[in-house]
């Protein structure tokens, strides 16, 4: 696996993030190395979405209000439905998902959380994939919607759901230790 020492990740979220799709990034980001924050558009705590019902919660280290994608290597935007949805409607997340993009920086987004690289333009004609009931909305803003456990395009690296997060991480991993990529329209 690679080493990640020396780089910092952000992982943007707010309140009804899918359990799972946080936390395994967190651990297996953390375990390679990485300086890794949760960060949410309030301080405090964000409560996760667990099955059927609230999870548990996660303690907030940046808001991201003072978050900027210059003090981070990479960003990973974790799913679930509640969390992506709330986040494509405030300005200030998808403009720090468009500053990671234009930096070159990697972008992983698994399930539902390709909402927001559809709502930010970041699909236009980028291989991806998501979670199958999002699948019209990412061909409608651009997409090349791909049935894959992991798609990866220009270091964004996408994938469909909870099962998928074992290749998620490794290649998430992968594409953080590599590094940049050229700078990128949004």
């Amino acid at each position: 696996m690679a080493n990640l020492e020396n780089r910092k990740v952000a992982i943007l979220s707010t309140h009804g993030f899918e359990q799972s799709e946080l936390e395994h990034p967190l651990k297996a980001l953390r375990d390679a190395g990485a300086e890794v924050h949760v960060v949410a558009p309030e301080a405090g705590e964000i409560r996760g979405w667990s099955g059927t019902d609230w999870g548990d919660s996660v303690p907030v280290d940046r808001t991201l209000d003072s978050a900027s994608a210059a003090d981070y290597d990479a960003l990973v935007l974790p799913g679930g439905q509640i969390n992506p949805d709330l986040l494509r409607v405030d300005d200030a997340a998808l403009n720090l998902v468009k500053a990671f993009w234009s930096a070159g920086k990697p972008i992983g987004a698994i399930c539902h959380a390709p909402w927001l690289l559809v709502e930010t333009g970041i699909v236009k004609d980028r291989d991806v994939t998501s979670y199958h009931s999002i699948r019209t909305d990412v061909e409608n803003a651009g997409g090349k919607w791909r049935d894959a456990e992991v798609v990866t395009d220009q270091g964004l690296v996408t994938s469909r759901q909870p099962d998928d997060l074992p290749a998620f991480c490794d290649k998430l991993i992968e594409e953080i230790a590599e590094g940049r990529h050229e700078a990128r329209a949004a």
